[in-house]
């Protein structure tokens, strides 16, 4: 007999990598009955031990690191920077696992396909699922869904608007669109990784390894010694910028090991690219080691990813479509809700066999965009969210929005955008009548976005509090830590910062405007983004990286509730290894707040971004 179940949730996300985790936790904090419902063993997607892509975001590989993402993507990997620093992927996949396991509102389903929906009036009604590992089918029913699985497949299966390909410079005015409309799409790409023995290691190739020339492979970086002529490429800048800051060496690669397959639906073609891309990794590891001098000798392949990360299929149409105008013009919607920066990199058009054409075409900027709340909900079916890759952007748009942490991080926009579904009894599209709430809470959850936004919290108590400090230095005066804006921008630290920590510690003090009840204070300190914390296998992004947890952040602090000049609370934290530290406290009458700082994780001087009150 079969075995069958239903179940009812109030949020159902589908699709389990960075922004599909990220919608679930994030609807679930804000107490949101939710169901993730994950095709594999393992969470994160394209950053999962699977397919082991970096994070990479706004920040431009530190190119701006004042803009990397926070929020709760930013929180995962700080979670793993404090267990994993030898970059085990299998480590990571356990902080995602338990992070999603400590949810008390949040059921995940592992290794279990969504295979099919109901749809009544444009509206989902139910998704049917048949979980693998227990042979159970599953009917799972909710008010709210989310389309997190990158190709876009709960809206495709619904009759959700969508595109596919390049739309011509004729209907979008962007700079880098064809003159007429194609349907080229980046590619699929599988990962390897080798190690250095220390002696000579063989190589015996496979009979299905498909074999490139070392002229065939003239403008992708794949060797230790490989020499080339820049002015022979077709950007020689390009180029130039290519092989001198390229992840591709011996040991870990090859982003550029990519194809767009020869059908019309790269969906459609997912086995046979992954079949293709597979020879091909096993051809360029023989042409590396046994196709000339590339500086391998000793070196021994452990890892060959069987599991094809995407880049590009389909594009679920919401509300606005996000085009590169909007990126290059570095817009501030009315309704943003994160901010973006990652280049408009558009990759070779067939990837691995265009011979002649660097591997990626990356159209880089300075500063930042945001992303508005009407490219998160599909413009024809009431109830569906997107988030990932296959947001409502125009081809363009997605060459720099695809990027995993802004995916991530637009997640998390989701997830918070349905408990207010919950909250008002509201469809996606009813979020708008609120999105200054939504976006106060993004803020509230360590979130980004530029002025004119900030924190303006009616919540939050410490906005109208007198703020004073046992020390500071010039620019770092106490008062900034309720300015609204949580982490340096240019010049402007809007921090509090003292020169050094006194034996005794340092004092940070909020005299409310009158007694309250606080029942908890947030405390967002500096993790320093000009190192990053992903998990990768990258050699030379490993290096960028500082071992263990962050110096700068606060470690041990007490916070200490008064009224009437007499301690009535405290909450001691020690051991914290978080940007955006969250305190309970019982709650208390009170009149003052105080955080008495004992101790960094070994930086000299204190950096306190933000305090809230609530």
């Amino acid at each position: 007999m079969k075995r069958f179940r239903e179940e009812h949730y109030s949020f159902v996300v589908v699709g389990g990598g960075m922004s599909g985790l990220c919608a679930a936790i994030a609807a679930a904090r804000e107490g949101v009955k939710t169901a993730l419902i994950h095709a594999r063993p393992v969470l994160g997607g394209n950053a999962s031990s699977e397919i082991r892509i970096h994070i990479s975001g706004a920040d431009q590989s530190l190119r701006q690191p004042d803009y990397a993402e926070s929020g709760l993507v930013y929180e995962l990997m700080l979670e793993n920077k404090a267990v994993n620093d030898s970059f085990s992927y299998s480590t990571w996949d356990m902080v995602l696992f338990r992070k999603a396991k400590e949810e008390p509102n949040l059921t995940t389903y592992f290794n279990t396909a969504m295979y099919d929906c109901e749809v009544e009036d444009d509206r989902i009604v139910a998704i049917k699922c048949f979980q693998e590992t227990t042979e159970l089918r599953l009917r799972i029913t909710a008010p709210i869904f989310a389309d997190c699985t990158g190709n876009g497949t709960l809206g495709y299966f619904a009759g959700a608007e969508f595109r596919q390909g390049s739309e011509s410079k004729a209907e979008t005015g962007e700079p880098h669109a064809p003159e007429k409309a194609n349907n080229e799409r980046m590619g699929n790409t599988i990962l390897m990784k080798a190690v250095d023995t220390g002696k000579p290691v063989k190589f015996t190739p496979p009979p299905f390894a498909k074999h490139l020339s070392e002229h065939q492979l003239r403008y992708r970086v794949h060797s230790k010694t490989m020499k080339v002529d820049a002015s022979m490429a077709p950007d020689p800048e390009e180029w130039l910028r290519l092989s001198a800051n390229s992840c591709a060496a011996v040991d870990y690669g090859y982003w550029w090991l990519e194809l767009m397959g020869d059908g019309e639906d790269i969906i459609e073609d997912y086995e046979k690219i992954r079949d293709d891309l597979y020879a091909y990794a096993y051809g360029i590891w023989d042409h590396i080691k046994n196709g000339g001098e590339h500086g391998a000798d000793n070196f021994e392949l452990i890892w060959v990813g069987a599991l094809p990360g995407m880049r590009e299929s389909r594009r679920l149409m919401g509300d606005y479509i996000l085009n590169e105008n909007d990126i290059l013009d570095h817009k501030v919607f009315d309704d943003a809700v994160i901010h973006a920066g990652w280049c408009v990199d558009l990759h070779a058009p067939h990837g691995l066999l265009d011979f002649d054409i660097l591997p990626s075409d990356c159209n880089h900027f300075e500063g930042i965009y945001t992303i508005p709340y009407r490219c998160y909900y599909s413009k024809n079916i009431k109830n569906l969210f997107m988030a990932g890759r296959n947001i409502s952007t125009t081809k363009l748009g997605l060459a720099s929005t695809r990027i995993i942490a802004c995916c991530a991080n637009g997640g998390q926009a989701v997830g918070v955008a349905a408990s207010l579904c919950e909250k008002y009894g509201c469809d996606p599209r009813g979020v708008i009548d609120h999105i200054t709430e939504l976006q106060q809470i993004m803020l509230r959850e360590d979130g980004y976005l530029p002025l004119p936004y900030k924190n303006e919290d009616a919540k939050d108590m410490a906005l109208k509090a007198t703020v004073s400090a046992s020390s500071y230095i010039a620019g770092g005066e106490p008062e900034k830590v309720i300015n609204g804006v949580s982490r340096k921008i240019g010049e402007e630290h809007n921090a509090w910062m003292t020169d050094s920590i006194s034996e005794g510690g340092e004092t940070l003090t909020l005299k409310l405007d009158s007694a309250k009840t606080v029942s908890q204070v947030r405390v967002t300190s500096d993790s320093n983004f000009a190192y990053p914390i992903r998990v990768t296998m990258s050699a030379n992004r490993q290096s960028q990286q500082r071992i263990g947890v962050a110096p700068e952040l606060l470690k041990d602090f007490d916070v200490v509730l008064y009224k009437d000049g007499k301690e009535v609370g405290r909450k001691e934290v020690r051991g914290n290894y978080l940007r955006l530290a969250v305190c309970d406290v019982e709650p208390t009458e009170a009149d003052e707040v105080k955080i008495h700082v004992l101790a960094t994780n070994g930086a000299p001087a204190i950096k306190v971004y933000e305090v809230r009150i609530y």
